[in-house]
């Protein structure tokens, strides 16, 4: 009889909540981490530390309150990185506790050290405190995720020169800063720093920010914060990268040079799967480290399951979550949670911040859908206007031929939150009219929906008086 039923290794978003699935429904489960503290990069590196960041960002800037109150704030004297710092300290703390908890309350051994595969029913655990653990179990699921991948030809000293992970390590607030690349991790961090007055300078390689997002809703973020300071260069890379005393050099194809007091290079991540022993036993992989998987996310070794960023797009911690659920129930047969759901919200927290569900108008006419669009402006919602947040849109993509929905987007406060409404009448294939029928308090900022819905069904009036004509 093997030692455990599953052996998780990693204890990010995927392997906490796979571990505590299995553990559920009586299964007996060991966690195996090697990082100093529980959570991966979501709880340590990742997304909690970079949104509590973005709030202390907004606290300490006053950037909320600018609309409101008319007052023109700027960084507060004397700010040091440990008074920054202070909050997503605490937070990540909390979160360690957090899932200290969950994994006790669900009687999950939890085994400090560094696992790897010997076979595919034994994981060999080289313990922190020294020695060698050997752990047989019937199944496996590796959530090891993923770490920023370093371009050979950048000189990362994480003093000047950072990465995604090692920015939260800065040892002071600079005036000057560098952003390379325009995705996700490199428009939040840059509108962070933006926000506390650094000079940032963002450098693209393509012609736009985050091409995953609707063009009107990323061509309103860059208008916002070009007018916060943020400088955009566009169609152009670094050829290459000095350090130099007190300041970094960067040198652009285009010719340009830049200099700042740091550099953050945002070129994306890669899967933690080596010294896994994954090449040994056969397990597929595919570029950058990520481990193939089927659509239950079991690899090329049936009893060897993996889930959460080490396999890739989309790489977020609430997918990641669903993955590894989904991964043990089809493990043990539970006919619990079957499948993700198709349907999935995606957040990107700049400032503002940004969320979208479905399909853009841009995939629409790429994709030859027709489709029409409603949208509504927080400048014109009552709540919008109380909390000084005037910027803000919602527009909802949806099918002339019946008002289906299919997309929902939007930029400006709370945009995270309010998603969510969308999202679920998307998956429950609904029409904008079930915006117009819901009730909505007053004042709030989801009473756009219904506003961005009165808006689409006049589009769709003017649609079928065309189509009559």
């Amino acid at each position: 009889m093997a030692d455990f039923d599953l052996v998780v290794i990693g204890s990010g978003p995927a392997g906490e909540k796979g571990a505590a699935q299995a553990a559920y429904f009586g299964k007996r489960v060991a966690l195996v981490e090697q990082a100093e503290h529980l959570g991966g990069a979501a709880i340590n590196t990742g997304t909690v530390p970079s949104k509590t960041l973005r709030e202390t960002a907004l606290y300490f800037s006053g950037l909320r309150q600018r609309g409101l109150y008319g007052i023109d704030y700027s960084l507060k004297e004397g700010l040091t990185v440990k008074d920054f710092m202070h909050r997503e300290l605490v937070v990540v703390g909390q979160q360690h506790q957090t899932i200290r908890h969950n994994l006790d309350r669900h009687q999950i051994e939890l085994i400090w050290g560094a696992g790897a595969l010997l076979d595919p029913h034994t994981v060999r655990v080289q313990l922190t405190a020294g020695g060698v653990r050997d752990l047989t179990t019937d199944f496996v699921l590796i959530a090891t995720g993923s770490s920023p991948y370093h371009p050979p030809e950048v000189p990362f000293d994480h003093e000047r020169v950072y990465d995604s992970d090692s920015i939260l390590g800065m040892g002071f607030i600079p005036k000057t800063m560098a952003v390379i690349g325009g995705g996700v991790i490199g428009c939040e961090y840059a509108s962070l720093f933006t926000a506390l007055g650094v000079r940032v300078t963002l450098v693209e390689s393509r012609a736009r920010l985050l091409p995953v997002v609707d063009q009107e809703i990323a061509g309103q973020l860059q208008t916002e914060l070009a007018a916060l300071g943020l400088r955009f260069i566009f169609n152009d890379r670094v050829l290459a990268t000095r350090v130099g005393g007190d300041h970094v050099h960067l040198d652009l194809k285009s010719g340009e040079r830049l200099e700042c007091e740091i550099a953050l290079f945002a070129a994306g991540r890669q899967g933690n799967s080596q010294g896994l022993g994954l090449e040994a036993l056969g397990i597929a992989q595919g570029a950058r480290g990520l481990i193939t998987v089927d659509e239950h996310y079991r690899t090329t070794v049936p009893n060897i399951y993996a889930a959460g960023d080490v396999i890739g797009f989309p790489a977020l911690a609430s997918t990641s979550m669903e993955q590894a659920r989904v991964a043990m129930v089809h493990a043990f047969n539970l006919r619990y949670k079957e499948q993700v759901s198709p349907v999935l919200p995606y957040a990107i927290y700049t400032i503002p911040e940004i969320s979208m569900v479905g399909l853009s108008e841009d995939e629409c006419r790429a994709q030859q859908i027709p489709c029409l669009v409603g949208r509504a402006y927080y400048h014109s919602n009552p709540r919008g206007q109380i909390i000084g947040e005037t910027n803000g849109l919602l527009k909802l993509v949806f099918a002339p031929q019946d008002k289906k929905l299919l997309g929902v987007h939007l930029i400006g406060e709370l945009s995270a939150e309010l998603v969510h409404i969308g999202a679920q009448t998307l998956a429950n294939g609904q029409t904008i009219d079930e915006f117009i029928r819901a009730v909505y308090n007053y004042p709030t900022l989801a009473d756009a929906y219904k506003y961005a819905a009165y808006d689409g069904l006049g589009n769709w009036e003017r649609w079928l008086a065309r189509q009559a004509a």
